[in-house]
């Protein structure tokens, strides 16, 4: 597939360069500029690009940057897109956000709503980097971990769940955006490395 990733930190960089390894054509941006990211590019064979080079043609987008900064993304750019939303609320860092403090939206509701048209899927917020980048296994492994998948859009999650599945992970379908809460931090699933009925399991217990 084509695509797009916003943010090079830990899940950004880490899905570059797992992506690349599975042959993907990724384009990688971030806000200090494609001459930024000059190594990861080199690294990866990775595109390193502008905003709108990393969404424009890109059949699946990830957004993996401070959530603080997602309002600031134009939202007409993502209009159709597959947007992957690896984003988690931290208060200390993004910010009092009035309705995710007192979680009347999950923090992936609120991102689709700065993102309107975008078919937005919460996926890889709960998973540690480094066991993004080593922990991989292959279906039917004993040791195989599981990552939630939330949306909406039942097309898209069956999209990034394959993606998920490609990358040596199970995915679990965690039901709608508005139930994504519960793999947010402070969950039984947030940076826990379980199996595909411990995933289940630990959504099932998550309480608001």
């Amino acid at each position: 597939m084509k695509i797009g990733i916003i943010g090079s930190g830990h899940i950004g960089g880490t899905l570059t360069r797992r992506l690349r390894t599975l042959g993907h054509d990724v384009t990688v941006t971030n806000r200090r500029g494609p001459e930024s990211l000059t190594d990861l590019a080199q690294e990866t064979g990775a595109t390193a690009g502008t905003l709108e080079q990393a969404v424009r043609d890109a059949e699946l987008v990830i957004v993996a940057i401070p959530l603080f900064a997602v309002p600031e993304l134009p939202a007409e750019l993502f209009d159709g897109k597959v947007v992957v939303d690896a984003d988690n609320y931290y208060p200390q860092r993004d910010g009092d956000i009035a309705e995710l403090q007192d979680r009347s939206l999950s923090s992936s509701r609120w991102t689709a709503e700065h993102l309107k048209g975008a078919r937005v899927v919460k996926a890889f917020n709960n998973i540690q980097a480094p066991h993004l980048m080593d922990n991989g296994r292959p279906a039917g492994a004993a040791d195989r971990i599981a990552l939630p998948v939330a949306g909406d859009d039942a097309d898209a999650k069956q999209l990034v769940m394959r993606l998920v599945d490609e990358l040596g992970f199970e995915p679990v379908d965690a039901g709608t955006l508005d139930e994504s809460w519960r793999q947010q931090p402070d969950t039984p699933v947030y940076g826990t490395d379980r199996d595909a009925d411990g995933v289940r399991q630990g959504l099932a217990e998550a309480r608001p």
